[in-house]
């Protein structure tokens, strides 16, 4: 490789091994000058423009590594996300806009994947002192008495696959619909569902692992339970989370990939944080 042979002329005076332990994770640094992220700036817990969701803490980490100073394209994550940031090219300069997506799903088909980094699933999120703390699991929310079940209200968008799991329940009626996607996107994925549920408006809510972890972050001083629910046949509520760079690009995707294995426990700890429910992989 050209950054081998470029370490190889600077650096005579050092043995094979120590140019082979320094080389690998540096040779980026002479291709790219800082490390750009596609990211939405209103998409908590994931990230923001303050840089406080979990993936801007992974990407630091990860710009750290490789010694590249981190830089976002900020859109909002709708449909075109992808068109607009990962493929899109400035036409001022005819660079790509950024070269990274931190989050999505493990062989996503609009870009190569990473061996996925995490593995969460949605749970159903309650808040405890509200009538269901005898409910530890999401089979004891199915199994209520039909009098305690049929006054529920249990919020969640249109494409999550807890709808699945109530209509399996025969719980359907329990539902109170959101919309997946908000026209303003200055609100974050679940955040109403979150609101309603925090507020009592809500008994409770089926959420993506990441968003109920959060409800637990923002809960303040109210006392949130989040309960994983698991994978069935015809219900699948588990997902492995990759970082995504564009096709063609498989030496970028394997440098980003072993720069997550090598920091795999900073990232689990950084989940946790975040309250993550986490599968193992």
């Amino acid at each position: 490789m050209r950054g081998h042979r470029t370490f190889a002329c600077d650096l005579r005076g050092l043995t094979l091994m120590l140019i082979a332990v320094v080389a690998v994770p540096n040779a980026l640094a002479e291709q790219r000058e800082v490390l750009r992220v596609c990211a939405d700036g209103n998409f908590m817990p994931f990230s923001n423009f303050d840089r406080n969701g979990f993936e801007n803490r992974i990407a630091d980490m990860l710009g750290k590594d490789l010694g590249l100073a981190v830089e976002y394209e900020w859109f909002p994550q709708r449909m075109g996300f992808i068109r607009n940031t990962l493929r899109a090219q400035d036409p001022a300069t005819g660079h790509y806009k950024c070269d990274l997506v931190m989050g999505v799903p493990d062989n996503f088909e609009l870009a190569i994947t990473t061996k996925p980094y995490y593995r969460s699933t949605y749970a159903l999120v309650l808040v405890e002192g509200r009538g269901l703390d005898d409910v530890r699991t999401a089979l004891d929310l199915a199994s209520l008495a039909p009098e305690r079940r049929n006054e529920l209200r249990i919020g969640m968008h249109e494409r999550n696959p807890g709808v699945g799991w109530l209509n399996k329940h025969g719980m359907l009626q329990q539902l109170v619909p959101y919309v997946a996607q908000l026209g303003d996107p200055t609100v974050g994925p679940g955040q109403l569902e979150a609101d309603d549920l925090l507020a009592g408006k809500l008994d409770a809510a089926i959420l993506w692992g990441p968003l109920a972890g959060y409800v637990v972050k923002r809960a303040g001083t109210v006392k949130v339970r989040v309960l994983p629910l698991t994978t069935e046949p015809g219900l699948k509520f588990d997902f492995a989370i990759s970082a995504a760079v564009r096709f063609g690009e498989n030496d970028w995707k394997n440098t980003v990939e072993n720069a997550l294995q090598r920091n795999a426990g900073q990232i689990k700890a950084i989940l946790a944080e975040f309250n993550i429910p986490l599968l193992p992989e």
